[in-house]
């Protein structure tokens, strides 16, 4: 069995942020995970020198030849939303489409993948700023901003930059599972996977409260989510008022302090089903779901389908991720 390959590509103008987010996730060899970890590879779009910014100057070992091979593509960004690609590497990212790879785009990316023709029908993100000129340009493409990426089949968009870290993470969890992607995510000290349909961006994302208290309560919870909370019991945990609370998380996080302890309890489920044979019960119980009723009907309304099929789906893809893999 060969490992899964990702192939990310490299253009002239190339977003250099976007770019080493991906050489972060899947270029550096990660033993610790025990785990059959990615092959990568980074292909040109053009031979010779690429030109970033500032000055910055990236050449790469390999050419488009390298999109036949991959199981994976990474396009992070474009340089310019309203120039078309050219038609080779329309082309090579069109057939590779047709022959099952998994196309992945961050930013602007997705004007490439809408460009050869792969967007039709289809639901996607980007960031913000270029939602109405993606829309307007392809009117059979249904855009979602209220998104940070969006998996149609095997067409995964982000919305700008960061985001970006949340779609791979996403990818490494659907191939490894949750509990590798919480490492990874604990090596690049991020936070752990969040969920594609939380807000691009949030009115302040800066933190209000000088001394760290929404943080600290949130890495509090994190590791109580088995004990009863209420917004009364946090809010006298960091010495607020209810009001204030419910008011500062919103602007951290984008979620109320109830929705985000409930998808938090939903990360620590999945882990669970997928690393533990426990009955649902006992799940329930260390995830701090009241009842087992309230565990199914939150865990289907985050993920959309019930715990008993997200574990057997998840022991379907246990095998390490290859070029036959199904997507």
């Amino acid at each position: 069995m060969t490992k899964h390959r990702v192939v990310c590509l490299a253009y002239d103008q190339l977003a250099l942020f976007e770019f080493g987010c991906v050489l972060e996730i899947f270029s550096l060899p990660r033993p610790e995970l025990g785990v059959e970890w990615y092959r990568f590879d980074v292909c040109a779009e053009k031979s010779g020198p690429l030109h970033a910014t500032a000055g910055v100057m990236v050449r790469a070992a390999g050419s488009l030849s390298l999109i036949d091979k991959a199981d994976t593509i990474i396009i992070p960004g474009w340089r310019v939303a309203d120039e078309k690609p050219p038609p080779v590497l329309a082309t090579k990212i069109r057939r590779a489409y047709d022959r099952g790879a998994r196309l992945c785009s961050i930013c602007s990316g997705v004007f490439l993948l809408a460009a050869a023709g792969l967007l039709e029908g289809k639901t996607v993100t980007t960031h913000w700023r270029y939602g109405e000129k993606l829309a307007v340009r392809y009117p059979n493409t249904a855009v979602k901003l209220d998104a940070l990426y969006v998996e149609d089949g095997r067409i995964i968009t982000s919305a700008g930059s960061a985001a970006g870290l949340d779609m791979m993470l996403h990818l490494v969890r659907s191939d490894f599972g949750a509990k590798v992607a919480n490492l990874v995510a604990r090596r690049l000290v991020i936070p752990p996977h969040r969920q594609g349909d939380q807000a691009q961006f949030v009115p302040r994302p800066v933190l209000p409260d000088r001394a760290g208290k929404i943080p600290a309560l949130m890495e509090w919870v994190r590791r109580n989510l088995d004990k009863t909370h209420t917004l009364d019991s946090l809010a006298r945990r960091v010495a607020m008022s209810p009001r204030t609370l419910q008011r500062q998380f919103a602007d951290a996080t984008g979620l109320s302090p109830y929705e985000w302890v409930v998808r938090e309890r939903i990360a620590l489920a999945k882990e669970l089903l997928e690393t533990r044979n426990a009955a649902l019960g006992r799940v329930t119980e260390l995830c701090g779901f009241q009842t087992e009723q309230s565990f199914r009907r939150h865990f289907r309304r985050v993920t959309g389908v019930s715990p008993s099929q997200f574990r057997q789906q998840f022991a379907q893809r246990r095998a390490p991720p290859t070029a036959s893999t199904a997507w």
